[in-house]
């Protein structure tokens, strides 16, 4: 497709998952740099936090000290998307502006139900169902569904790794949030989540190698990004 990208003509929901460290953040503000310098109005948010609630939200789900069971987690992530969907997503979708979404939909379904029993507590309930899960979020976000999700894959050693020298270099060094904290057999089984997710659902997933450089990976998702997206309507 031109790198111009003319057909390009009304607002598109992109999202990136992935265990923690995979990249996602570095590749999200590549895309949109590149997409910016064409012409087109981006948007760049995450989950959780993109709203002053979602602030407040987000302090709390990522303090080591809270250690809330996988309902209450989910509530609260459900909490700030649904605001998230309201004062974010959707005006900029309906503005006709590109979306790019650092995790969204398909995280609540591994964190807080595929690999949930990997952190469960004696005593608690271990995960929520992939049903459960699946109508949350669809009564949550209503018609806005991603159109494209673009899975940085790498093996979770190397995700923690990078993870951990990223708090170095930004001075937080001995600072993790409660999913870092968590024992390898955790993000083993988040990554194995993802892939669950991108095997089931093919034709809105694409797998990016993280291992890779960090321009190799950006040329790979901008090929992609220009062969699926032609932003014809978000679908409603």
């Amino acid at each position: 497709m031109p790198e111009s990208l003319e057909s390009l003509k009304s607002g598109s929901l992109i999202t990136f998952e992935g265990i923690e460290g995979c990249g996602k953040s570095t590749q999200i503000v590549m895309l949109a740099e590149r997409l910016r310098k064409l012409g087109h109005a981006v948007v760049i948010s995450r989950e959780p936090g993109a709203t002053r609630l979602g602030k407040q939200l987000r302090d709390l789900l990522l303090d080591p000290t809270h250690d809330p069971d996988a309902l209450t987690e989910l509530l609260l992530y459900l909490a700030d998307r649904r605001e998230h969907c309201r004062r974010v997503i959707s005006p900029a979708l309906d503005r006709g502006e590109i979306v790019l979404l650092d995790r969204f939909v398909d995280s609540t379904w591994v964190y807080q139900g595929f690999a949930a029993p990997a952190a469960a507590a004696v005593g608690e309930s271990a995960a929520v169902s992939a049903e459960n899960i699946d109508m949350l979020n669809r009564l949550v976000v209503g018609a806005y569904w991603p159109q494209l999700t673009c899975l940085l894959d790498c093996p979770a050693e190397i995700g923690l790794k990078r993870a951990r020298q990223r708090n170095i270099e930004t001075g937080d060094v001995g600072i993790a949030d409660r999913f870092e904290q968590r024992q390898l057999y955790f993000h083993e089984q988040v990554r194995a989540g993802f892939l669950h997710l991108a095997k089931v659902e093919k034709e809105r997933f694409c797998i990016f190698d993280a291992a890779r450089s960090i321009a190799d990976i950006h040329d790979e998702i901008w090929q992609e990004f220009s062969r699926r997206i032609r932003l014809s309507a978000i679908c409603r």
